[in-house]
């Protein structure tokens, strides 16, 4: 990929020259490691019962240092960016190193590949405009249905400039735009009152989420489901046939199974899928890749926090287990090729193997189909909250959006139904996998060890047998 120009130097003072010597001396006798700057950006709107309850900016800028020595990292960050810090820094790090002989592997390759432009996404649209934006939505919401009574709109944007010097003189950067949109809606009838919501966003501008197609389709779809929930009735509780909606019902994929894919747990043999390479590990048809390579996704990146290009990584293939998302320390452990997969939230923190774009492929039946193959089971639409064992794989799921499925058709909508199983026993228990393949709309987000970075997810509608449901009926 090109490079962005070189605004880090410019920007503080500091020396290049004098900088990369720092990192050279700091790595010798390591196994890996960088300096990794960042410069960020980021601003927030919250409008609520029609007013701009807050309105944020905030700037943030530093450094993390890294050497890795055999399976021990030394690490130090700093908000300071100077010559000065950076060399303290080094005093600390270079601790970890002493008296290993380590060579400092390879540089990662370079791709032309961009994926979002280079551009401030903040500075895409005036303060004015954004305000109005949020003010539209809520009149809009209010006006379609007299049963509104809460509505609440939020627009975040924020963008990252990120650059990482190696040992070997290398050097690799990125600007990373990221925004996002959310409205959620209160609904009441007859003293009951229920809510819908709806997010969107992907790496650019605001351009997109300013157009009145967009926005009327966001305020439509939390209403919409709001109104629903005004007729769901209690869910039902067992074991039964559950069939998942196309999209963000993939969330489920993603922590159940996701994690348990990555690189770090597998070396450590603490995945449940550790060991299995080669072997069945789910139902025929089922494919699980893992796509950093999706232009302008949430979870998409153009180069990975360690400088590897990200990739079109094949974890699953008609129910093989194929591979694991890697860094560039687990995949050296390992004896692999790293994947694009090396993330961190920001310089404070350490990298780490972690998902971009995780999704299920695409079968060969018709959705419609798959509903009506159901005899009595739920159809489970949309997701809120939910708690998973990342070393078992055992979740719980909260449906906010599920019907009854009855012969074939659906039913009611349901409320209080929640999902309990275990990621990898859910793999096997997937018979009918649709051609809907469908992603989601750009808000997730992934928690690891205490860090969050951007993700997505996707799926199309599946049927699984056999799955827990907790619910609330008598």
């Amino acid at each position: 990929m090109s490079n962005p120009p070189d605004l880090f130097f410019s920007r503080t003072g500091m020396d290049r020259s004098k900088v990369q010597s720092t990192v050279d001396e700091t790595l010798k006798g390591s196994d890996d490691g960088e300096l990794f700057l960042e410069y960020s950006q980021s601003e927030s709107f919250t409008l609520d019962d029609g007013r701009l309850k807050a309105a944020t900016f905030d700037t943030t800028q530093g450094f993390g240092l890294r050497s890795v020595a055999g399976e021990a990292t030394g690490y130090a960050h700093a908000s300071d960016l100077s010559e000065e810090a950076i060399q303290r820094a080094a005093n600390t790090v270079r601790a970890v190193s002493r008296g290993h002989s380590g060579s400092v592997a390879g540089a990662p390759a370079r791709t032309n590949v961009k994926l979002y432009p280079d551009l401030d996404p903040l500075g895409t649209a005036s303060f004015e405009t954004k305000v109005k934006l949020l003010e539209d939505m809520n009149a809009y919401a209010r006006g379609k249905d007299s049963r509104v009574r809460q509505v609440t709109c939020r627009l975040h944007g924020e963008w990252q400039q990120i650059e990482i010097l190696r040992a070997d003189g290398e050097a690799y950067r990125d600007i990373r735009p990221l925004v996002r949109v959310d409205v959620s809606v209160v609904v009441e009838q007859d003293g009951r009152q229920e809510s819908g919501h709806f997010g969107g966003g992907g790496r650019g501008g605001y351009t997109t989420y300013l157009t009145g197609d967009y926005w009327h389709a966001a305020v439509d779809e939390a209403l919409r489901q709001a109104l629903i929930n005004l007729d769901s009735i209690p869910a039902p509780a067992g074991e039964m046939s559950v069939v998942l909606g196309p999209g963000w019902p993939g969330i489920l994929l993603h922590e159940a199974i996701g994690h348990g894919l990555e690189g770090d747990f597998n070396r450590k043999g603490t995945s449940a899928f550790a060991g299995l390479l080669g072997q069945r590990v789910a139902a025929p048809g089922v494919t699980v890749v893992d796509d950093g390579t999706i232009e302008g996704r949430r979870g998409s990146l153009s180069i990975d926090d360690e400088g590897t290009p990200t990739s079109r990584t094949v974890l699953i293939e008609d129910g093989i287990l194929k591979g694991y998302m890697q860094d560039r320390q687990n995949a050296r452990l390992m004896g692999v090729k790293p994947t694009g997969n090396g993330r961190r939230q920001s310089y404070a923190n350490q990298v780490m193997p972690r998902m971009t774009n995780t999704y299920m492929l695409a079968g060969d039946k018709d959705p419609g189909e798959i509903l009506k193959s159901v005899k009595k089971g739920i159809y489970a639409v949309n997701f809120g909250g939910g708690q998973v064992d990342i070393t078992s794989g055992k979740f719980v799921f909260s449906c906010t959006e599920a019907y009854l499925l009855e012969d074939g058709k659906i039913g009611a909508p349901i409320k209080g139904a929640t999902l309990i199983g275990s990621g990898p026993e859910a793999l096997t228990r997937v018979k009918m996998i649709g051609n809907d393949l469908k992603l989601d709309t750009g808000v997730g987000v992934c928690g690891k060890n205490g860090q969050s970075v951007p993700v997505g997810v996707g799926q199309p509608t599946l049927r699984l047998d056999g799955l827990t449901v907790g619910g609330t009926a008598a």
